[in-house]
């Protein structure tokens, strides 16, 4: 993290844009604003903040989608932004590894508040993720969601592409079959590991040499997956 924090602040509502750049400005920190869901992802991956403050009613996308499209190559910090009355928005976006959340209106001490917290918890993360995985001869850009084998590019569905992101995004870590499930198909499913069974094959067949004995997605018995990536 640089000397002065650099705050991306989503939101399509502009006198929030205003007072949030203003307040956030005056306490020393840089501040970047989008106002639609797609424009804020490209400045998440073209200017690296070190926090993303982020509304969930955003006019082009769900908030939440924003959310999990971060985190599918991210760890920085995000804060969400919510009304009183999207409760469960508000709870599938911290399934999908959103950091905290604020309820609008908000004060302006809680939100300096909240934004030194999730700063400092920034600060003590050793581990950055890289926005592009390699294992072997495959390349996995996390940012333009581009899958090769060589110079050959994979085809993948939605569905298989949001499993390998979340999988090569914690390459090393054994990520369990409840929070696979319930990043890639939500909390309603979380249980429902015969889908995990399924596209877990038929992405081993896409990716592996010898789907029977894969290199790069291991199978923890019991427990979940690993996904194994150069050093």
């Amino acid at each position: 993290m640089t000397n002065t924090p650099h705050i991306l602040v989503i939101d399509d509502e502009p006198q929030i844009l205003r007072a949030m750049r203003t307040i956030l400005t005056e306490k020393g920190f840089k501040v970047t604003t989008a106002s639609r869901g797609e424009e804020g992802l490209t400045l998440a991956a073209t200017t690296e903040p070190d926090l993303i403050v982020l509304d969930l009613g955003l006019p082009d996308m769900d908030g939440v989608e924003v959310c999990s499209r971060l985190r599918e190559w991210t760890p920085v910090p995000i804060i969400i932004l919510s009304v009183r009355d999207s409760e469960r928005d508000k709870v599938a976006a911290l399934d999908m590894g959103a950091d905290d959340y604020l309820t609008k209106p908000f004060g302006i001490e809680e939100l300096l508040a909240r934004v030194r917290v999730a700063l400092r918890h920034s600060g003590r993360a050793s581990e950055t993720q890289s926005k592009v995985v390699k294992a072997g001869l495959l390349t996995i850009d996390l940012v333009w969601h581009i899958v090769k084998r060589g110079d050959e590019e994979i085809k993948l569905t939605g569905t298989e592409y949001k499993l390998l992101a979340y999988l090569a995004a914690n390459h090393g870590r054994v990520l369990t079959h409840q929070s696979i499930l319930t990043h890639v198909w939500g909390p309603a499913d979380a249980d429902h590991t015969e889908y995990l069974r399924v596209y877990m094959r038929q992405l081993r067949k896409k990716l592996e040499v010898d789907p029977e004995r894969p290199q790069f997605i291991l199978t923890e018995p019991g427990i979940g997956y690993r996904f194994i990536a150069d050093e």
